[in-house]
């Protein structure tokens, strides 16, 4: 058992040889500096916590500038806080906290209040966003040298969405700007890792072919070789749904992966696996975009009777045994003969 040497009384636990009431008479539990300065960038809107930038409302900020500065006296634990806020002009804010606290296990309460300047500024990624700044160069091409629209969009939008994903775990990767250029498109990317792994995922979506190429731009204030580097991303001319050539029979592109591809012969609508390594000998025949639509007038089994699109006699053609057919079909013409497009 302990006694309080200002009040005499026994107590189970002591501060300073105090009891918790006379420890705590007219003792300030918190406190808070004279002026806390919240930086927010200009460019992005984000504002600076001990060097973590983040997006915030800016009510939201202001508090959180002012809790984060509260300090507590010794032996006192934070508990809860409530903030109010007062604005002086639109850029110096009064913030009074109220902290309630516990000592020992005995409640207790402070309040103390700061005030909450806004300053301008520009954050590290911003800057260098604007300043043009970047590490690698992403090229977009396809092998006949003629990127379509569709496609271009295609491959723009998930590279965008790539960089946004890998931009919310590490704020420093931005795209610095894309030029629309002869054959493709040019990405400017600030990191050399987030060029690299953007052409990894083109790769495997299209089953394109890569290349890079490093360049030497300078050197850093210890003598270490500085380096940008461009990732060729050439992407083939078929796209899944297309009618190909490959080894001397014609096919549709059932699908594309990192592995390689799946065709469905036209003859007798088998599927087959290409390998990665082989998908290169792949030829373009017709687009899925350019197929013809044809009438169907009969059916009996695997066959189907369709109006000729181009002179609209009618013809037999062979389908899959399990195929849906509806008013019309989609079908190729391939050495004066049509086929059926499943």
């Amino acid at each position: 058992m302990n006694f309080c040497v200002k009040c005499g009384c026994e107590c189970e636990e002591s501060i300073d040889g105090l009891c918790i009431e006379c420890w705590l008479a007219g003792r300030k539990l918190v406190d808070l500096p004279h002026h806390v300065d919240l930086s927010v960038c200009t460019n992005c809107r984000e504002y600076d916590f001990a060097g973590r930038w983040v997006r915030r409302d800016p009510l939201v900020a202001i508090q959180d500038a002012a809790a984060d500065a509260l300090m507590l006296v010794r032996g006192a634990e934070l508990d809860s806080i409530a903030t109010s806020v007062e604005e002086q002009d639109p850029r110096t804010f009064v913030v009074t906290v109220h902290a309630d606290c516990s000592v020992m296990g005995y409640p207790a309460e402070g309040e103390a209040s700061t005030i909450v300047r806004i300053k301008n500024t520009v954050c590290r990624r911003c800057s260098r966003q604007l300043g043009s700044y970047y590490e690698a160069i992403l090229q977009i091409r396809t092998v006949s040298g003629k990127l379509d629209d569709a496609v271009r969009e295609e491959a723009l939008a998930m590279t965008e969405n790539s960089v946004a994903r890998q931009a919310v775990n590490n704020r420093q990767l931005f795209i610095t700007k894309m030029e629309i250029v002869t054959g493709g498109v040019d990405v400017y990317l600030s990191s050399i890792a987030l060029g690299k792994s953007l052409a990894k995922e083109l790769a495997e979506a299209f089953c394109a072919e890569t290349k890079e190429s490093p360049k030497l731009v300078g050197q850093t204030t210890d003598g270490q070789d500085m380096y940008r580097l461009t990732y060729l991303v050439r992407l083939p001319d078929y796209r899944t749904g297309d009618v190909v050539a490959f080894q001397g029979k014609y096919c549709k592109l059932s699908r594309v992966n990192g592995n390689g591809g799946r065709l469905t012969d036209l003859n007798d609508f088998r599927d087959r696996s290409v390998r990665r390594a082989d998908m290169t000998s792949i030829k373009l025949y017709e687009k899925a975009a350019d197929l013809a639509d044809a009438t169907v007038v009969n059916r009996s089994g695997t066959e189907i009777q369709v109006l000729d699109p181009s002179n609209y006699s009618t013809v037999d053609l062979k389908v899959p045994a399990d195929a849906e057919i509806g008013d019309t079909v989609k079908v190729t013409r391939i050495e004066d003969v049509l086929y059926f497009v499943p």
